[in-house]
């Protein structure tokens, strides 16, 4: 799908721009150069100079001369070649030529000096990285990283409209999954039937280009922090959780989601129960100006009261938008208040020791009335058909 240049995040970039004495920005991580351009690279070598006044410029690869010619929302492309006959160089060298060239004749530069930890283009398994050159090129440059994390914080309507599409296609993989499971089956198998349905439908959706899923499944006692889908079986009366994320076009929907095949086990019906009303007052008493600090103490003080002090070993809610994990991530120990129209991935979670436990987490919008949940699948602990 083209979507239409989003003169409401472009206007907001360079208000900022003009707020701290940028005269261009100088972007090379391929979801900055989504949020800029509307162009989504293949391989991380593209780059966007955005100027304060005029149109941007986008380098890209002489392969992507297609799709910058279908996407782009700047009709100044500059193609770099991915090999070239005179220059044993890698293509982001080429890149990098062009980005000096381009941002040659404007004053003050920004670039991306704190991007983060994640950057991924649509290959994603080859994550972008940034040489030291990238960053000698420009010496006295100010952080473009910053600024744009500033202004991605606030979702326009389109993006928004995007994300939505991702979490409709997290919701209709779980769908399918929910119709499939069956005890026995493998954690990996479970994980490979809501990739293919979110590869397969997604991608074949008229509003979509290309819809990547990434997803961590866990089964009963293999319910943990950040370790990898493996082999368990699924158990009747255990959830099985699915950490789960969508990449639409560039835009994200980061879930857990929880299913059960049979009637749910006491021990895990009242940690649901129990789980549920922490998740519903934190979602509850988000809104325009609620202190993150004191929400996330809030937050993590019940989860104690609960019986499980410390818990979860994970931030219980960050943005999302065209990365999976981008600010703000509300913690105690900082500030900021939440604002109308962040979207937000609020998710609590309680893990036993020796494994089993349980997340709930959901894709939330800000709105002047409180919180929209984007998503259709249900919260909790979900009974297969």
């Amino acid at each position: 799908m083209n979507w239409p240049r989003d003169e409401a995040k472009l206007d907001r970039v360079r208000s900022l721009m003009a707020d701290e004495g940028l005269d261009v920005l100088v972007v090379r991580a391929p979801d900055d150069v989504l949020y800029l351009t509307n162009f989504w690279g293949m391989k991380g070598y593209d780059a966007c100079v955005f100027p304060l006044d005029g149109d941007p410029v986008l380098i890209c690869l002489e392969a992507s001369e297609e799709d910058a010619a279908r996407t782009a929302w700047t009709t100044n492309v500059r193609y770099i070649r991915g090999y070239a006959e005179d220059d044993p160089r890698p293509p982001l060298s080429r890149t990098l030529d062009a980005a000096v060239d381009a941002a040659r004749d404007h004053g003050r530069v920004g670039v991306e000096l704190s991007l983060g930890t994640q950057a991924s283009d649509r290959m994603v398994g080859e994550p972008t990285t940034f040489t030291k050159a990238w960053f000698d090129a420009f010496p006295d440059a100010g952080d473009g990283g910053a600024l744009l994390a500033r202004a991605r914080a606030i979702k326009t309507e389109q993006e928004v409209a995007r994300m939505r599409i991702a979490n409709e296609i997290a919701a209709g993989a779980m769908e399918h999954v929910r119709s499939k499971l069956e005890p026995g089956m493998k954690e990996s198998h479970a994980a490979a039937l809501w990739q293919g349905w979110v590869h397969g439908e997604g991608t074949a959706r008229p509003d979509v280009e290309l819809a990547l899923p990434f997803s961590l499944v866990w089964a009963g006692k293999g319910i943990k922090t950040f370790t990898a889908t493996a082999d368990l079986p699924v158990v009747e009366g255990e959830p099985v959780l699915f950490e789960i994320w969508v990449c639409a076009d560039g835009y994200w929907a980061d879930h857990t989601k929880n299913l059960v095949v049979g009637e749910l086990t006491r021990e895990y019906a009242e940690l649901e129960q129990q789980l549920a009303q922490v998740y519903t007052w934190a979602c509850g008493c988000i809104n325009s100006h609620t202190s993150m600090s004191d929400w996330d103490r809030t937050v993590r003080e019940r989860i104690a009261d609960m019986g499980y002090p410390g818990q979860p070993s994970h931030p219980i809610c960050h943005g999302i938008g065209a990365r999976a994990h981008e600010p703000p991530y509300p913690h105690q120990a900082g500030g900021g208040e939440f604002d109308e129209n962040m979207v937000l991935a609020v998710e609590p979670g309680v893990y036993w020791p020796g494994g089993g436990g349980l997340r709930l987490e959901d894709n939330f919008l800000v709105t002047a009335h409180g919180l929209e949940k984007l998503s259709s699948f249900p919260d909790g602990i979900v009974r297969c058909e």
